[in-house]
């Protein structure tokens, strides 16, 4: 070991072993925190991470928080571990409103701050800043986590409040917030439409967008990653007797 270069023990080695392992690697020395925090590395090691045998279920309680291995082969669950969320004193503090690749974006409900949080390492990050970016409201709040073309994780927070709509994306990269713009129907963003959380797909972010009464208008809206553009497709036949939900 002692004789094989750096880059490969990280990128051929540590790219390999389990995410709380990498957490642990980080304090060996300064060289291998950088390298195992590169873009590179978290990008080789998602992708390597993807298969069954590390496929995972997070299961929440009002007492404890747990993570449950998937036995595919005996359709079962392999031991438990218990995980801690950060800032809170019970799980009933923590909404989780998206997911990607083992990392979540979770709203505090006593101050509705949003983190990204990794409950496998426990580390998180606040996305709460002093001009009021990083906070949801239930019900008037959209949120979609994905990764664009750079490997760069990012959220996208729809707000709605009093009339005034702001459409913000977090660069997990650059840490900061900006505002783009929203470029479909106004409407859609009256309180009177529900919004689902963001479904990440081939480069693209889904909501489902559904007006709050029988018979109402339901649409598809759909968040291009790399181009940051809106556009609004159709929704599937539904009957006009009842409410609907889609997925």
């Amino acid at each position: 070991m002692a004789d094989l270069p750096v880059h490969t023990i990280v990128f051929e080695i540590l790219t390999r072993v389990p995410a709380k392992d990498v957490g642990r690697s980080k304090s060996v020395c300064k060289q291998w925190y950088a390298l195992l925090s590169t873009q590179d590395f978290v990008r080789i090691h998602c992708s390597r991470s993807l298969v069954s045998s590390n496929q995972r279920v997070l299961l929440i309680d009002d007492l404890t928080c747990s993570v449950h291995p998937i036995i595919f082969q005996s359709n079962d669950y392999g031991p438990s571990s218990i995980v801690t969320f950060p800032c809170h004193h019970h799980n009933n503090d923590v909404s989780i409103l998206s997911h990607l690749n083992g990392l979540l974006c979770v709203c505090l409900n006593h101050t509705y701050e949003l983190l990204l949080s990794n409950p496998t390492t426990t580390a998180f990050k606040h996305l709460s800043t002093p001009d009021s970016h990083g906070f949801y409201i239930n019900n008037l709040d959209a949120i979609g986590l994905y990764v664009d073309a750079d490997d760069d994780y990012k959220v996208l927070h729809i707000k709605r409040r009093s009339g005034v709509l702001g459409v913000y994306v977090y660069s997990r990269e650059v840490d900061s917030w900006r505002n783009i713009p929203f470029i479909t129907r106004q409407e859609y963003l009256s309180p009177h439409f529900n919004w689902s959380a963001g479904t990440f797909c081939g480069g693209t972010l889904y909501f489902t967008v559904c007006e709050c009464w029988v018979g109402g208008t339901n649409v598809v809206i759909c968040f291009d990653v790399n181009s940051e553009q809106f556009k609004e497709i159709s929704f599937p036949p539904v009957p006009s007797t009842g409410m609907v939900q889609g997925f």
